[in-house]
């Protein structure tokens, strides 16, 4: 009789109006809504959105990985929570991050730019706009990628310039930097006083690079009749 898969890790980031549930292994693979259920049917519910960029990454992503949870850790929210971004580091991410864990990183990270790569010369320049006629038409949204980046990048001792959307010396020169340090093993702590731990800055730049990927391509949809 084979074994049932394990449950995939994952822990919860509670802010007074938002609970993010995140993936411990899988970089980028965080979901938010109301409450802690809601978040982790959200979480389950992007899998097979998730999946082809562990594909394009190399990496193997288990058909079973949405079909239960282990919430390992809950951390307490804060405003960037409930703005709609995490906003906390785990515990968790003060563990030492391996070898094949940092190499599978930079593989994911790697496949999410090439993913909003794509996205920036496929999707139409004028985005549907959201329920309340909001929300960024496609190059402004790919250029605020590309300057949250930037910020983030000094969070781990790397500094540049924001790169300017069409500049592909600049946006390699930032993307290099991230990978060789994200692709390799550390002991877990912030490479900077006051910086974000390895795993805990993959994981944020692979989700806010698929967060938008994802809001691209459902904002290039045209509107039910």
């Amino acid at each position: 009789m084979a074994a049932s898969p394990r449950p995939t890790p994952v822990y919860l980031e509670v802010g007074a109006k938002r609970v993010f549930a995140c993936s411990v292994e899988w970089a980028g693979w965080c979901r938010t809504a109301k409450d802690d259920d809601a978040a982790l049917q959200s979480l389950a519910d992007y899998a097979p959105r998730y999946a082809p960029i562990a594909g394009a990454a190399g990496v193997r992503f288990p058909r079973s990985a949405a079909d239960s949870f282990d919430v390992v850790e809950r951390v307490k929210g804060n405003a960037t929570t409930d703005f709609g971004a995490p906003g906390v580091v785990p515990k968790l991410d003060s563990e030492p991050v391996t070898r094949a864990r940092a190499a599978r990183q930079a593989a994911l990270l790697t496949a999410s730019w090439a993913a909003l790569d794509e996205a920036a010369v496929t999707a139409p320049q004028s985005l549907r706009k959201g329920p309340r006629g909001g929300g960024r038409d496609r190059d402004k949204m790919v250029q605020h990628v590309l300057g949250a980046e930037a910020a983030y990048a000094r969070k781990l001792g790397i500094r540049h310039g924001e790169p300017q959307l069409g500049d592909d010396t600049a946006i390699g020169a930032l993307r290099a930097d991230l990978l060789d340090l994200l692709g390799k093993p550390s002991d877990g702590a912030p490479p900077v006083e006051n910086g974000w731990p390895a795993a805990y800055a993959a994981r944020r730049i692979v989700w806010h690079v698929l967060d938008h990927v994802w809001e691209i391509e459902d904002r290039s949809d045209p509107e039910d009749d």
